[in-house]
């Protein structure tokens, strides 16, 4: 592949979970060649990821990619590549929300779940019991009361009680109207502020660095990708894992095999 010029550069957005990491952590040496691949060509490759500032940073560095911006926490943290501040990186853009009604109204429903906001620092404060390393190391549980009056990037829901199918029925009756939410992986909630989400951060990445929406590829397999692929697709390129649900897939392109079969690699082995 011959090196891109300015006006061949791709911006490539992508997920961690489910697309670049595979559920026991594993990222496969075909996934890792082929998006190192797209970064030695000179595109913008980076991620996009619900994850906090601390979980995401480390896949970076396994990656081993060069990008100037990392999305975290579903749009609601922007980092910039910084020499002088702290792991090199600032945080360029951070978008937060006062979490109380949407922790009140989802409490009154799902009594049994465990919770945890994060604020703009990455640190977590939770309640109960997250599966673990979901979390990072930089978090500490409390009582519920103490999640009051923090200014969140996200609050996080997790009702590992109820099946995926029970839990999207009792989150479309929550009526939250203040802030964006998305259903993760099985009885997982991740509430941001309103507005925000992967594609309103990708957008201002995309902008900041020149590349024309029509050389932007995006590439997930969870619902809080929708708007992500969705915005990619508009214009470039929305690619939908092949094990992503169905609406998931409704809002890309195309797709590609699960990540058990690199379809990650397979996009980029195919890239011309």
């Amino acid at each position: 592949m011959s090196p891109a010029t300015d006006a061949e550069r791709w911006l490539i957005a992508l997920d961690i979970d489910g697309t670049i990491l595979q559920s026991d952590g594993t990222i496969t040496d075909a996934v890792i060649e082929q998006v190192g691949r797209m970064r030695d060509a000179g595109h913008e490759v980076m991620l996009a990821t619900g994850r906090g500032v601390g979980m995401t940073l480390p896949i970076l560095d396994r990656l081993g990619l060069l990008s100037q911006h990392v999305v975290c926490a579903n749009g609601a943290i922007t980092l910039k590549r910084d020499a002088d501040a702290p792991m090199g990186w600032s945080r360029h853009r951070v978008e937060t929300f006062d979490p109380t009604g949407a922790l009140d109204a989802t409490r009154v429903v799902l009594e049994q779940a465990h919770f945890a906001i994060e604020d703009e620092r990455g640190f977590a404060l939770y309640t109960g019991d997250f599966p673990a390393g979901s979390l990072g190391e930089d978090s500490r549980q409390v009582e519920f009361e103490e999640l009051y009056g923090v200014r969140a990037t996200r609050l996080v829901v997790y009702s590992p009680d109820h099946d995926e199918e029970e839990f999207l029925h009792v989150v479309e009756g929550l009526g939250l109207h203040q802030v964006a939410y998305n259903v993760g992986w099985t009885a997982w909630l991740d509430i941001a502020p309103e507005g925000v989400d992967k594609a309103s951060a990708l957008e201002q990445v995309r902008a900041d660095l020149g590349i024309p929406r029509e050389r932007c590829l995006a590439i997930g397999d969870g619902r809080n990708d929708i708007e992500m692929l969705a915005w990619a697709a508009e214009h470039g390129r929305g690619v939908a894992m092949g094990n992503a649900p169905a609406e998931v897939v409704a809002a890309a392109s195309e797709q590609t095999g699960t990540e058990f079969e690199d379809g990650v690699a397979q996009v980029f082995a195919a890239w011309r």
